[in-house]
C-alpha cells in the first residue's frame, strides 16, 4: 500500500480495522471459529472480516449465515450444482439459494460450524467464495450466451475466468487485492445486446472494431450507492480480446487501490477518484501501471441490439443443439430444485448450467431430439419457459426476510403484487420492474423501466414500509439510468399506483375476464 493513502488519523472505522488485520487472515482461523461458535468470535471478525471469505453474518437470522459464491460468467457444472444443493439441503426450511443480479448464487441458512467442511467440498469441485464480499471485486459477469450464440462477437468465458483467477489467486485468496477502498464490479460483454449492463460496472469491456480488428472498448466508473449513482464513462481505451484484458483490469485495480479515497466511505468508489483527477490524468496513471502504450478507443462499439432475457427455447450456433432458458421466480432455488436442475442438465444437456443477471437460469446443449422430453419435465410447471409478461421481467434483491440492510420485505411482496396485477391487466409486452430493499440498490432499480426502492414512509401518522419510484431505465443499446419520480409511497398503497402507471405509460389494459393468480410453492 503506497503513501498516497490518507494517514490513519483520517481513516474511517473500516479502514482502521483493515489496517489492524487483513480480512483474508480469517481464512486460517475457520476451524477455530467453527469450534468456538459464532457467539464467541471477535465482533469485527464476525460482522466484517468473514465477508472476505463470502461468509455474511445476518442479525435478522442469528446463527444462520449467508454464503456468497464466485461463479465467473455465471457458469456451473451439474456436479457443482449438486454439491451446492447438498449444502443447503442440510438446513431444511432455512436452506435455499438465491440467483443474484451478478450471475451468482448466495446460499442461506449456513451454520458456521459447517463452513470448514463446506469449503473442503467446494475445493474438490472447483468452487470458491473467496473475496466475494466487502472491499473486494465482486463476481465477474459475462455474456450468458458465451460460446453458444450464433451472433456472438467474442466468447467471454476464458477471459472472465482469467480475470477472476488473477484477482483471487485461483480462488486461494490474493492479498494484493483484498484491501480496495470499496467494492468493485467488472463485466465483459461479448454479444451485441449489453447483457451484462456494462453501464453499472466499475470496469466494463464492450465489443468494438478498431482498424478492422475486433476487441473491446473500455468503460469505467459505473456504480450505485446510497449517496450517488453514475453510469460508466469511456476510458478512451481499446484492447484486443487477449491477456491485455487481464492486465488492464489489474492496472486499474492497483491505481484504485493505491489512490482511491478512503476517509469518507461514501466517496470511496472508483468514480469519485475519476472525478477528483479527471479522466485524462486517470488514464495516464493506468497507462503507466499497464507498462505500455494504450490504444485509443474505437469510435463506435457493437452494442446495437435491444437486450434479450434468454427465457424460452433457442437454437445454438452448434447445429442440432438448443439452450433452454427457465424463469426462476424471484431467483430463489431450494435444494430439491437444485438437484432436479443438475439431473436435467446431465440427462438433456452436457451437464452445464448458466445463470443470468435477471436471476434466471439456462440449460444449454439440448439436442433437438430431446427437447420434447425436456419440456415435459414437471419442474417446468414452476420454472416456466413462457411466464406472464410482468413475472417474466421481475427482479428483486433479498429484502428484509434475510438482509439487515433492507428497509422493506421485497421478494414475496413483489411476486404477490405482480400476480395480482397480471390477474387484472393484460400487457402488450413485458415491463421490467425491479425491487430493492434499500438505497444500496442490489436489485438495481435504476436500470428498470419501473424501479422500486425500499424506504420508510408515513401513513396515518405512523412509519411504515414504503418505496421510492424510479422510471426511465433502459438496457441494451443506448442504455441509461432511470431517475426517482415519486418518494415515500406506503407499500400498502402501492398496488393501485403501479396499476395506473402500467396503464398510463406501458399500454396495459383491463382483462376481459379476471384471472385467479396461481399459488407459487416450493
Amino acid at each position: 500500500m503506497n503513501s498516497t493513502i490518507e494517514p490513519a488519523t483520517s481513516l474511517n472505522k473500516f479502514e482502521k480495522f483493515k489496517a489492524e488485520k487483513d480480512g483474508l487472515a480469517v481464512k486460517d482461523e475457520l476451524d477455530k471459529f467453527a469450534q468456538l461458535g459464532w457467539e464467541a468470535i471477535d465482533k469485527t471478525d464476525l460482522e466484517h472480516r468473514l465477508k472476505w471469505l463470502g461468509i455474511f453474518y445476518r442479525p435478522v437470522t442469528p446463527g444462520k449465515f449467508m454464503l456468497r459464491m464466485r461463479i465467473p460468467n455465471g457458469i456451473l457444472s451439474s456436479n457443482q450444482m449438486r454439491v451446492l444443493a447438498e449444502v443447503v439441503q442440510r438446513y431444511g426450511e432455512d436452506g435455499n439459494a438465491d440467483i443474484t443480479t451478478r450471475q451468482n448464487l448466495q446460499l442461506r441458512g449456513i451454520r458456521l460450524e459447517d463452513v470448514p467442511d463446506i469449503f473442503r467440498r467446494f475445493e474438490q469441485v472447483g468452487l470458491t467464495s473467496v473475496q466475494s464480499g466487502m472491499d473486494n471485486v465482486r463476481n465477474i459477469t459475462g455474456s450468458p450466451m458465451a460460446g453458444l450464440d450464433g451472433n456472438e462477437l467474442i466468447d467471454t468465458r476464458d477471459l472472465v475466468r482469467k480475470v477472476q483467477d488473477a484477482i483471487t489467486n485461483s480462488g486461494k485468496g490474493n492479498l494484493h487485492f483484498t484491501n480496495l477502498p470499496r467494492k468493485f464490479n467488472i463485466a465483459i460483454e461479448g454479444g451485441r445486446d449489453n447483457s451484462v449492463h456494462a453501464e453499472i460496472n466499475d470496469i466494463a469491456f464492450v465489443p468494438a472494431y478498431k482498424d478492422g480488428q475486433l476487441g473491446f472498448n473500455v468503460l469505467v466508473g459505473g456504480f450505485f450507492s446510497a449517496k450517488r449513482c453514475e453510469a460508466a464513462v469511456s476510458l478512451n481505451v481499446w484492447v484486443p480480446p487477449n491477456d491485455d484484458v487481464v492486465d488492464l483490469c489489474l492496472a486499474i485495480l492497483i491505481v484504485y487501490r493505491d489512490n482511491g479515497l478512503r476517509a469518507n466511505r461514501q466517496k470511496a468508489r472508483l468514480m469519485w477518484l475519476i472525478d477528483e483527477w479527471g479522466i485524462d490524468k486517470f488514464r495516464a496513471a493506468i497507462e503507466e501501471e499497464f507498462g505500455r502504450a494504450l490504444t485509443t478507443a474505437a469510435e463506435d462499439d457493437e452494442i446495437d441490439w435491444d437486450k434479450r432475457d434468454h427465457i424460452g427455447v433457442y437454437p445454438q450456433k452448434q447445429p442440432g443443439l438448443n439452450y433452454v432458458g427457465l424463469h426462476i421466480p424471484m431467483g430463489r432455488l431450494y435444494a430439491q430444485d437444485m438437484f432436479e436442475l443438475a439431473r436435467m442438465a446431465e440427462v438433456y444437456g452436457s451437464g452445464e448450467i448458466r445463470l443470468t443477471v435477471e436471476q434466471n437460469l439456462i440449460i444449454p446443449n439440448t439436442p433437438d431430439s430431446r427437447l420434447d422430453s425436456f419440456l415435459a419435465e414437471p419442474l417446468l410447471q414452476r420454472f416456466s419457459i413462457n411466464p406472464a409478461p410482468l413475472t417474466r421481467a421481475l427482479v428483486s434483491c433479498t429484502g428484509a426476510q434475510f438482509c439487515n440492510f433492507a428497509l422493506i420485505e421485497t421478494k414475496n411482496r413483489a411476486l404477490a403484487m405482480i400476480k395480482a396485477i397480471e390477474a387484472e391487466l393484460e400487457f402488450p409486452r413485458p415491463v421490467r420492474i425491479h425491487w430493492t430493499g434499500c438505497p444500496n440498490s442490489c436489485g438495481q432499480p435504476q436500470v428498470a423501466e419501473i424501479g422500486l426502492m425500499g424506504t420508510k414512509a408515513r401513513k396515518d401518522g405512523k412509519a411504515v414500509e414504503g418505496v421510492d419510484i424510479y422510471l426511465g431505465g433502459k438496457v441494451g443499446k443506448d442504455a441509461q439510468l432511470g431517475t426517482c419520480v415519486q418518494k415515500g409511497i406506503p407499500c400498502d398503497d402501492l398496488l393501485p399506483v403501479l396499476r395506473n402507471l402500467l396503464i398510463e405509460q406501458f399500454g396495459a389494459k383491463p382483462r376481459s375476464e379476471v384471472v385467479i393468480p396461481s399459488v407459487i410453492s416450493h
